[in-house]
């Protein structure tokens, strides 16, 4: 399974790593964790901070399914301090995307997978390339790193030490 944080309100960092460490408590198993990464805001309102963005992979419990994970990953959310949506894509402390569950494929009002747009997403991309770089996400035939590769060039997004 594949997973993409995000945070741009409150302790960003902190609360990416604390995403982390909570995700670790649905594996089967040990996780694999990127660099944490800055990148500018994508679709959000003016003014938006900056965005901490990680990824992590790892093998589910057992019986666990995407929409069980995608359950998971919204009481973690607003464990960690989100709130009810008022705009699109506004700031939050914290976003868990489902980007794919092993080969499974979705398309229902709640869940798509693999995630729509994580192939268009330098944000999402850059961090899943550090734990996963030869992973082909279903239906696709490059590998995400071939896929981060031919994206346009964006210094917004660069590893940090935070």
């Amino acid at each position: 399974m594949l997973v993409a944080l995000g945070s741009n309100l409150g302790d960003a960092p902190g609360n990416v790593r604390a995403a982390m460490d909570q995700l670790a408590t649905v594996a089967a198993g040990p996780i694999l964790r990127s660099s944490l990464w800055r990148s500018a805001p994508v679709d959000c309102p003016p003014g938006s901070p900056p965005f901490i963005n990680a990824a992590v992979a790892f093998v589910p419990a057992a019986k666990a399914t995407p929409e069980s994970m995608l359950r998971f990953f919204q009481r973690l959310e607003r464990a960690l301090g989100r709130k009810k949506k008022r705009v699109l894509n506004e700031p939050r402390p914290l976003d868990v995307d489902l980007i794919a569950f092993g080969n499974e494929v979705r398309d229902t009002p709640r869940l798509t997978l693999p995630h729509p747009r994580a192939h268009e997403r330098r944000f999402v991309l850059a961090p899943l390339c550090e734990i996963a770089p030869g992973y082909r996400l279903p239906g696709h035939r490059r590998t995400l790193r071939q896929v981060l590769a031919a994206l346009p060039k964006d210094k917004s997004v660069r590893r940090t030490r935070d």
